[in-house]
C-alpha cells in the first residue's frame, strides 16, 4: 500500500488487483493523451480518479455514438472513478488540492502554466504532498521557446517529422485514422509515471514527468536522425514499403486484394524464393544480401508482385505460412472480430456498461503472467462517482456537497453505479 493510502485504509474503495494496486492517481487530463495515460495505469490496478467539467470531457463528443453515448469514451474512460468538478471555480480548485493531498500521482495535459494560474502547480501541490508525482503532458514541453504554443497530437506529429514520412510519395502527407501521437505520448507518460514512482520508493520524494507530444512522436524517427546528420538524407514518404528493409511491402493478389510480405533477413528471403519456386533469386547478386536487396528494391518488388498476381489471397497466405514467411492480408475490424487468435488472447472483451448493457473493447496489454491487468467497468456517466469520492477522500459533508452542486462547482450523476459493481 502506498504512503498516501495508509491513512485511508478504512476508507478504501473497490478492491483492485494488478501491479499498481494501492496507488491512487488524480487525472486532470482531457481528450486523448492524458486519459490514455490514466487508462493504462487504471488497467493495471491503480485507483484513477478522473476529474472532468460538468459538461463532460470533450472526449465524450468524439467517435461514434450509440444510444446517445460515445463508444470511444466508454472504452478510453474505463476503470475510472468519474468525478465532475469545475476547475475554473476557486471552490473546485480547493477540492482538487484536498484530493491531491491523498494521491500518489497527478496526470494533466493543460498548456504549460495552466495549472499554475489556478494555484495547482507542482510547487503548491508538493507542499501539501511531497511524495506527489506530477505527469505533465503538453504539445511542446514545459520549457523552451514553443512551450506556450497550442498543440494537439497531430500538430506534434507534423513538427516531429513523422507526418512527413507517412503516406505515398506522390501525395500529401497522410495520417492514420487514430490519434497516434496522443497514444504514444500517453504511453511514454505512463512509463514515466511508473519510473518516477519507483524512484519515490527509494527517496520518498516525488518529481515531475515532462512528456511533450512532438518529442514522443520524434522518438519514432530514430532511424532517420543519424542518416540526416551523417549523410544529409531527408527521409520521405515511401507508401507501403519500409525503406532499407527489402522485401517489406504490399503486393496485389490475383483478385486485386493485398498481402503484406516481410522477408528482409537472408534466411527468410531464401524461404520466400522457394515458395515462389524461384530459388535462384537468393543467389542473384542483386538480391543476395540485405543491402543489395534494398538497393534493387524496385526490381525485387516487381518480381514478387508478378508472382503474387498469379495466386488468390487465400492461396498466398497458405503458401507463405507453409514456408514460414511472415505475411498477412490487411485486416479490417470485421476481420479482427472474426479472428480466433484475437479471441483466444482476450483482445476483444465485452465489458459491463450501465447504459449499454455491455460494450466490447480492446483487452489489456501487455499481459503479465502473475499480476495481469483487468477490465472492471466501462466509462460511465459524468459525475458518476463524485459523491462517493468527495465523501471518502476530501471529507466533504452532505451539506457541503449540496452547496457545491447548487453553485455549479460539481456535478453528481442522477444514476450512480458503484465502481466494480458491474465487473466482467
Amino acid at each position: 500500500m502506498s504512503q498516501t493510502q495508509q491513512q485511508d485504509e478504512q476508507k478504501a474503495g473497490p478492491v483492485r488487483q494488478g501491479p499498481l494496486a494501492g496507488l491512487r492517481v488524480l487525472e486532470l487530463g482531457s481528450t486523448i493523451a492524458g486519459p490514455f495515460c490514466g487508462r493504462l495505469l487504471a488497467d493495471f490496478g491503480a485507483e484513477v480518479i478522473k476529474i472532468e467539467p460538468p459538461e463532460g470531457d470533450a472526449l465524450r463528443t468524439m467517435g461514434k455514438q450509440y444510444e446517445g453515448k460515445s463508444l470511444y469514451a466508454a472504452s478510453l474512460l474505463r476503470n475510472r472513478e468519474l468525478v465532475s468538478i469545475d476547475l475554473r471555480a476557486p471552490a473546485g480548485q480547493a477540492l482538487v488540492k484536498r484530493l491531491a493531498a491523498r494521491c500518489d500521482c497527478l496526470v494533466e495535459n493543460f498548456r504549460p502554466g495552466g495549472l499554475e494560474k489556478w494555484g495547482l502547480g507542482y510547487g503548491e501541490l508538493c507542499a501539501l504532498n511531497p511524495g506527489l508525482v506530477m505527469v505533465r503532458i503538453s504539445g511542446f514541453g514545459q520549457t523552451g521557446p514553443y512551450r506556450e504554443r497550442a498543440g494537439y497530437g497531430v500538430i506534434g506529429e507534423a513538427v516531429s517529422g513523422l507526418r512527413h514520412i507517412t503516406g505515398d510519395p506522390d501525395r500529401p502527407p497522410a495520417r492514420v485514422a487514430v490519434s497516434l501521437t496522443d497514444y504514444c505520448t500517453g504511453l511514454y507518460a505512463a512509463f514515466g509515471a511508473v519510473m518516477a514512482l519507483l524512484a519515490r520508493g527509494r527517496t520518498g520524494v516525488g518529481q515531475c514527468v515532462d512528456a511533450a507530444l512532438y518529442e514522443c512522436a520524434f522518438s519514432f524517427m530514430e532511424p532517420h536522425i543519424p542518416a540526416f546528420e551523417k549523410l544529409g538524407i531527408v527521409a520521405g514518404r515511401t507508401g507501403s514499403r519500409l525503406p532499407d528493409s527489402t522485401p517489406n511491402n504490399l503486393y496485389a493478389s490475383a483478385e486485386g486484394e493485398f498481402i503484406h510480405i516481410t522477408a528482409m533477413g537472408n534466411a527468410v528471403f531464401k524461404r520466400l524464393t522457394q515458395a515462389m519456386q524461384q530459388p535462384a533469386l537468393a543467389d542473384d547478386p542483386r538480391f543476395s544480401s540485405g543491402l543489395a536487396r534494398s538497393e534493387h528494391h524496385e526490381a525485387l518488388d516487381h518480381l514478387i508482385g508478378e508472382w503474387t498476381a498469379m495466386h488468390s489471397l487465400t492461396q498466398l497466405e497458405a503458401m507463405l505460412r507453409e514456408a514460414d514467411v511472415p505475411a498477412t492480408r490487411i485486416y479490417t475490424m470485421k476481420d479482427v472480430f472474426a479472428d480466433a487468435h484475437f479471441k483466444s488472447r482476450d483482445m476483444l472483451v465485452p465489458v459491463a456498461d450501465e447504459q449499454l448493457g455491455t460494450v466490447t473493447m480492446a483487452g489489456v496489454v501487455p499481459k503479465l503472467s502473475d499480476t495481469p491487468g483487468r477490465l472492471r467497468q466501462s466509462g460511465g456517466a459524468v459525475g458518476r462517482d463524485t459523491r462517493r469520492v468527495l465523501h471518502e477522500l476530501a471529507d466533504v459533508s452532505d451539506e457541503e456537497l449540496a452547496r457545491l452542486v447548487a453553485g455549479g462547482v460539481i456535478h453528481i450523476a442522477d444514476s450512480v453505479t458503484p465502481a466494480d459493481s458491474a465487473s466482467v
